[in-house]
């Protein structure tokens, strides 16, 4: 087949694509990547078609505030959100639309596979389906669905345990909707409008996945809040790293296991200010003659870490995930959605510590699933640190948790389940073609 990958231009979406790819590429399908050119050199060397986004999103948010400049002086919550939703998801769909339609012109795809977050497939999804490829979009985040307790996404709210606690939440899914859904939504249905589809009344980070022919969770059911899902969501596990994307650190023997590993970083996103996490674990843990702390900044230079590094800690850009987080013992993150989910699956415990974009609902699911203790704070102190990782550390339930997790990944065949998805997708596509119900080869085109 001939496979269209649509990103958005982050790392942390990207990179669970690239692993998808692999994965369809050991099976010879053709693959071709559109997202920003930031990331044009890592598709090329990865052997796929590289497509740009058009201007107006070909922006690369591993600098998000020079992006969107105004999130700088936004705290946490829903000023932060709406301004987010609209300046990044909303403004850039037409550009985003636009280059999909430009790709499918030169690269006549059987599938288009997409993550969550890339809203200018939203026209082409309510358009008609006869005049498009099958869609299949990865949940490079937690599950985006409606609750049963009420509770509105992105506060970082548990599962209600009682009545109260579903009063409070309607209160605060009211607060939510009207200051964060609805003006979002307006702008939205205002967008689809001009191509002639919509609207939509759902929230937008719902729509797509009501929307979508098959949706791909990158995760595994016990760490999603329990709840009725659409028949197209499928739990697909978490992708496997793609090796040798770093090099070994030339410290690499010195985690020969004489010392507990504790791991720390911020992502590729919310690492403009490597002061809110790396900084305060490595001042934390400074005294700990047990542990030996490995930090990695996400491509920022490590200089930019402001504060001193004790004679336990080890720095770097970037390190090779598939031999790191075996001999890791803690992840201590801010709460990126693909590296807590590939923690897991190594059967890691973690302190997480983030509020900003998705990191709220992830760390609030740490807690609840019991892997890890969530100190649901952007800021935390050392001292907070300290005592949450030595916790996990010296106490097994955590690591016991996390090993039950790290089971429920193995069952899953991630690349079992992907081919499967998207080969029944084409499969029922090239049926119904030969039965005449949709326009085959170049006379379709992508609705618009």
């Amino acid at each position: 087949m001939k496979i269209l990958i649509a990103s958005t231009p982050a790392t942390g979406h990207l990179n669970p694509l690239l692993a998808i790819a692999r994965i369809l590429v050991a099976e010879n399908h053709e693959i071709a990547f559109l997202t920003g050119t930031a990331f044009r050199a890592r598709i090329e060397a990865s052997g796929a078609r590289f497509f740009p986004l058009p201007p107006g999103a070909d922006f690369d948010l591993r600098d998000i505030l020079s992006v969107v400049p105004e999130l700088k002086s936004l705290p946490p919550g829903p000023d932060w959100l709406r301004t987010a939703c609209e300046r990044i998801f909303v403004d850039s769909i037409p550009a985003q639309n636009q280059g999909l339609y430009e790709a499918l012109e030169h690269f006549q795809a059987d599938v288009i596979v997409g993550d969550d977050m890339l809203f200018g497939i939203l026209p082409t999804l309510l358009g008609p389906s006869e005049m498009r490829p099958p869609v299949v979009l990865c949940g490079t985040s937690f599950l985006h669905w409606e609750r049963d307790d009420g509770a509105p996404n992105f506060l970082g709210l548990q599962p209600a345990t009682t009545e109260e606690q579903r009063q409070q939440y309607a209160v605060l899914a009211g607060e939510y909707d009207a200051n964060v859904d609805q003006p979002v939504l307006r702008n939205l249905n205002r967008v689809l409008k001009g191509f002639g589809v919509g609207p939509v009344s759902k929230p937008m980070f719902h729509s797509v996945i009501e929307l979508a022919d098959a949706y791909m969770q990158l995760s595994v059911p016990s760490f999603e809040f329990p709840r009725a899902f659409p028949p197209n969501v499928h739990f697909v596990g978490t992708p496997p790293i793609i090796p040798r994307q770093a090099p070994l650190p030339p410290w690499a023997q010195e985690l020969d296991g004489s010392r507990k590993v504790v791991l720390v970083t911020q992502g590729t996103v919310a690492n403009h200010n490597l002061g809110l996490v790396i900084a305060p674990t490595l001042t934390a843990l400074a005294d700990e003659p047990d542990v030996l702390v490995v930090a990695t900044t996400g491509g920022r230079p490590v200089e930019a870490i402001p504060a001193a590094v004790p004679s336990n800690a080890r720095l770097a850009t970037y390190l090779p995930f598939e031999w790191l987080l075996p001999r890791a013992d803690v992840l201590v993150t801010n709460g990126g959605y693909g590296s807590v989910n590939q923690a897991m699956s190594f059967g890691i415990p973690l302190v997480t510590a983030g509020t900003t974009e998705d990191k709220a609902d992830v760390n609030a699911r740490v807690a609840w699933s019991g892997v890890g203790i969530n100190l649901a704070t952007n800021e935390p102190t050392p001292d907070a640190i300290r005592e949450a990782v030595r916790t996990v550390l010296d106490r097994p339930a955590y690591r016991m948790r996390a090993s039950r997790m790290a089971d429920e990944f193995a069952d899953i065949d991630t690349r079992s389940e992907v081919l499967r998805i998207i080969g029944r997708l084409a499969d029922d596509r090239k049926a119904l073609q030969g039965a005449g119900k949709l326009e085959t080869g170049r006379s379709r085109r992508v609705a618009r």
